[in-house]
């Protein structure tokens, strides 16, 4: 087998603490802002951008969109960067005057126009509502409280289980059955938006929920499946190995990216738990190991989207998400000490990013390459979120495992 390799040894801006590497990752944050910022649309909400940073034609904007624009330039505002209050703001108000269904409580998946496009009540996206306002309320903005109560309520009284310690997934707008499908994508993201809550309020009942989540997905799950986490789950939490959903967001068998995360905020749990002992940093490196052997594409570099169940590729394609994902584990690791093997993984990851998915003229990251390493339009249109990209860039920043917003200072400041 041909083993890939970037064309260069390591360049010093894709080692790991170096200062070259601060002063790059810097350079990025800022371009990634200044491109997002074309987002802000003139009366309500936020355009999604094309690759030249154009609004896109369509007016519909999704709830995902929102949240993560909101919790982007919240983290820039608590990095030092100018000019995000109007991001934050727009996004703030957006949340609680459109997003939030008046009439059955919750929040709606999409709005076109600032009306109803797509009235579907997804957990997924109301725990990316709870990180939105815990990240303005570490902002210091003044509608926090509200957005946190308010989301957090939903959460409590709709979607938690308590038997499993987990989230269900989807409703109908008036809270009729839309589905018993269960995952473990939204509970990963959930265990995101808990501990930044728990950062932000304090409150014990985010870190209880967050010590659930992990026990299964961590515990039980992970141990069990040889550190392959499967995301699709029957009503009573069994692993449903037949499921195939939407092939980009509910694809079938298992998604390396998100051992990644979940390795990530397992050890940001771990880390604002006092770190207890060394179990939890054992098991985040199994699930990153596994993840970065079974995804990583030998001949070209670069990720594999999913895995069939033994861990052999299934969609091939590679996007920039599990990139990110990856070096922020990586950085986690390497905060910690470290190794060399674990130091060689986040300079090859960076060096892919740089050579593949930065857009070093215009700003962002694209979001897809094809199977020459070049930026290909399949599933994405445009550039559709910052969100993975600046926690990449902005997570290197600080020492810190947990409270990063909170210890970015002024890194970004001018």
């Amino acid at each position: 087998m041909t083993t890939y390799h970037p064309t260069q040894p390591p360049k010093r801006r894709h080692q790991y603490g170096t200062p070259e590497q601060q002063e790059w990752l810097r350079v990025d944050a800022h371009s990634q802002f200044a491109f997002f910022r074309g987002s802000l649309r003139p009366d309500e909400g936020f355009y999604i951008l094309g690759r030249d940073g154009a609004p896109l034609d369509s007016a519909v904007q999704e709830l995902h969109t929102t949240t993560r624009l909101t919790h982007a330039y919240a983290l820039g505002k608590q990095a030092g960067l100018t000019g995000c209050d109007a991001v934050i703001d727009k996004g703030m108000s957006y949340l609680w005057h459109r997003h939030r269904d008046r009439e059955h409580g919750g929040y709606l998946w999409a709005l076109d126009s600032g009306t109803v496009h797509d009235d579907r009540k997804l957990a997924y996206g109301h725990v990316f509502v709870l990180l939105a306002g815990a990240s303005a309320k570490l902002a210091g903005h003044p509608d926090a409280d509200r957005l946190i109560d308010n989301v957090t309520s939903v959460l409590n009284q709709r979607y938690w289980e308590d038997d499993a310690g987990l989230f269900a997934d989807e409703w109908n707008r008036d809270w009729s059955p839309f589905s018993s499908y269960r995952g473990m994508n939204t509970n990963m993201h959930a265990v995101e938006a808990l501990l930044t809550a728990y950062e932000a309020t304090g409150r014990e009942d985010y870190m209880k929920k967050v010590g659930q989540i992990l026990d299964f997905f961590i515990g039980k799950i992970g141990q069990t499946e040889g550190w392959r986490l499967p995301e699709h789950y029957t009503k009573d939490w069994q692993v449903d190995l037949s499921y195939s959903g939407d092939p980009m967001f509910r694809p079938a068998g298992t998604t390396p990216g998100h051992s990644f995360e979940l390795a990530r905020l397992l050890l940001q749990y771990w880390d604002l738990r006092g770190r207890p002992d060394d179990a939890s940093c054992e098991a985040a490196w199994a699930l990153t190991e596994r993840a970065l052997t079974d995804a990583w594409d030998h001949k070209n570099g670069g990720l594999y989207y999913t895995l069939k169940t033994g861990g052999t590729p299934d969609i091939r394609d590679r996007y920039w998400w599990p990139v990110t994902e990856a070096i922020g584990v990586l950085a986690s690791f390497l905060k910690l000490g470290g190794s060399q093997v674990q130091a060689e993984w986040y300079a090859r990851m960076w060096q892919f990013a740089d050579s593949h998915f930065i857009d070093h003229n215009r700003g962002g990251w694209y979001p897809e390459i094809d199977a020459a390493g070049k930026p290909t339009v399949t599933q994405f249109k445009g550039k559709p979120d910052i969100y993975h990209s600046i926690q990449a860039t902005l997570f290197p920043l600080t020492p810190k495992l947990s409270r990063i917003s909170e210890n970015l200072g002024d890194v970004l400041r001018s």
